[in-house]
């Protein structure tokens, strides 16, 4: 048995993605014995990043400082603007170092059954970025499920008519992948964007 702050912090812990009841317990277990070099350092970190974290005003990503640090980097390409769904996505995108240009989060996805609508989105925001006379190519960064694509659609729809270039992530077989293993629909879609061998 532990004490009622103990099971509090073990119970807290296990609400997070990746660690149910069992892991959490190591973790507070963890920190207890390694109060000076674990406990105390993680606390500090999140005093502080909970005295400074805000939303991004500009593109939606969550930092310590607003407009973020992608924001406020004048070596990204303002030419280029990548939507996300989330900012778990846009740390994705950024982590693989591919993509030098800037970002917009939408908050979500459009779900009837969720009853997330356009509304509920910042895609007028969006639109307003894309008006921008820099801004060339708007990449349409969303997740390769049935509301992620119908949103996808939607925001193209909406950016028809403006003078930018619309591209979308290309969908398929990953690197490494055996097909013995993948899906139908991963298959399906590698084969309709499959392209020349080049010599």
């Amino acid at each position: 048995m532990s004490s009622p702050e103990i099971d509090a912090l073990t119970q807290a812990l296990s609400r997070l993605p990746g660690l149910g009841p069992r892991s959490a317990r190591r973790a507070v277990l963890h920190l207890l014995k390694r109060r000076e070099t674990a406990l105390e350092p993680l606390r500090a970190a999140l005093d502080a990043v909970d005295a400074r974290m805000s939303t991004c005003s500009t593109c939606g990503n969550v930092d310590t400082n607003n407009p973020c640090h992608i924001c406020t980097d004048p070596r990204r390409d303002d030419t280029l603007l990548a939507v996300v769904e989330d900012v778990a996505d846009l740390w994705a995108m950024d982590r693989a170092r591919l993509f030098s240009g800037r970002y917009h989060v939408l908050g979500g996805r459009l779900s009837a059954l969720e009853g997330v609508g356009p509304e509920d989105l910042s895609v007028e925001q969006l639109l307003v970025r894309a008006r921008d006379e820099r801004v060339t190519e708007v990449v349409l960064a969303m997740n390769a499920t049935m509301e992620g694509q119908t949103t996808l659609y939607y925001i193209a729809e909406r950016l028809e008519s403006m003078n930018v270039n619309v591209t979308t992530l290309a969908h398929g077989v990953p690197v490494g992948g055996e097909l013995d293993y993948l899906d139908e629909g991963t298959i399906a879609q590698a084969l309709r964007a499959r392209q020349p061998l080049s010599r």
